[in-house]
């Protein structure tokens, strides 16, 4: 073993040993193993083709119903494109454009945000069942997948208008710092329990709505703190006309805002299954094969499983060892700690003949 290769084991011994740290690893480990990077680049899409027609369908919506009281328009147009910090601004103060034809706006913001909404809902589906390595012979139906769907237009639609009130909330108030305070707080109990209900929503049943709890919680406070952010970058710096330019900026910007929440998405639903399933300490350097490591790349295969009448069994073959027993190992045989003992085992379906996915 080279000195390199020892230092990398010693550092992965040493977050093995620690539990946040093994926890961290093993968060961005199962994100790598589900190739959510793939998932994250089409929840974002989805995202951006529903924003869009919902901001449409809201300004038109305004345009007709507060034609006389253009304050009040005004009021919840801003407290709206508060929630996306540097879109919002450019988005504002184009609004004029976008109220020339109010049928025509309300035709397409309606068409749009149908297309738009429905795709989110699929790709969030799919989002969660490949992050809790569902079978794909157990995976909901067609009825059941459009049964989802419809319920996340119902959990979008309502809190989009809950943070919209609460956004407004803000907007009204004489910005005394424990009125923003308690704005802040609701708005991240808001964004917890829409981030809930939303993950209720698109997880297969199977899945306890206690296993969502926790990347909720996260979810929806790292969004709170990135909206906070986001609005203080633009008060504080971006309020020259310069800021971006004109659409290109607006577009990239809405690109960027739209990819990062969509990965904070991903990383809270891989967090409520490295929990449930007690995904680490995870291997850095590899071998040796944690119990972790093995029980994930063991759901991976079992994900793959087509027809309730398919069995799929894997094994990997060597015990489960931490770095700090490899390096041990390999220290008294002067050479690789490899193990021909067989290690952890999964199998769908079960030996009675029912199909489970492995899991909560």
């Amino acid at each position: 073993m080279n000195p390199f290769e020892r230092s990398l084991r010693r550092i992965d011994a040493l977050q093995q040993r620690h539990g946040p740290s093994a926890f961290v690893v093993g968060v961005v480990k199962k994100y790598g193993d589900d190739n959510a990077g793939a998932l994250t680049v089409q929840l974002a899409y989805a995202l951006f083709t529903t924003v869009f027609p919902l901001l449409l369908l809201l300004v038109t919506v305004l345009a007709l119903v507060l034609a006389s009281d253009p304050g009040a328009r005004k009021a919840v147009l801003d407290s709206t494109f508060s929630q996306f910090p540097i879109v919002g601004t450019q988005l504002a103060r184009n609004i004029h454009v976008l109220k020339r034809n109010s049928a025509f706006g309300l035709a397409v913001g309606i068409l749009g945000l149908v297309y738009g909404s429905t795709g989110l809902a699929g790709t969030g589906l799919y989002m969660m069942e490949q992050v809790w390595n569902i079978p794909g012979a157990v995976r909901p139906n067609f009825v059941s997948r459009l049964t989802r769907c419809l319920l996340f237009l119902g959990v979008l639609g309502a809190g989009l208008a809950v943070t919209t009130l609460l956004s407004g909330f803000g907007t009204f108030s004489s910005h005394e710092i424990g009125v923003d305070i308690a704005s802040e707080a609701a708005a991240a109990a808001c964004n917890m329990g829409l981030y809930i209900a939303a993950f209720r929503v698109l997880t297969p049943t199977r899945v306890g709505t206690r296993s969502l709890v926790p990347g909720a919680l996260f979810g929806g406070a790292v969004w709170t703190v990135l909206q906070a952010l986001g609005g203080y970058v633009v008060g504080h710096y971006l309020r020259s006309d310069n800021a971006v330019y004109g659409m290109f900026g607006t577009v990239l910007g809405l690109v960027a805002w739209i990819y990062l929440g969509a990965q904070v998405t991903v990383y809270a639903a891989e967090l409520n299954t490295v929990i449930a399933r007690r995904l680490w300490p995870r291997g850095m350097v590899q071998p040796p094969l944690t119990e972790a490591d093995q029980r994930s790349i063991g759901l991976q295969a079992i994900q793959s499983q087509r027809r309730p009448e398919q069995e799929i069994v894997t094994r990997v073959h060597g015990r489960p060892m931490s770095q700090d027993e490899y390096l041990a190992r390999a220290a008294r045989t002067d050479g690789p700690a490899e193990s021909d003992e067989i290690g952890t085992e999964l199998r769908v379906p079960e030996r009675d003949g029912t199909t489970r996915a492995p899991g909560p």
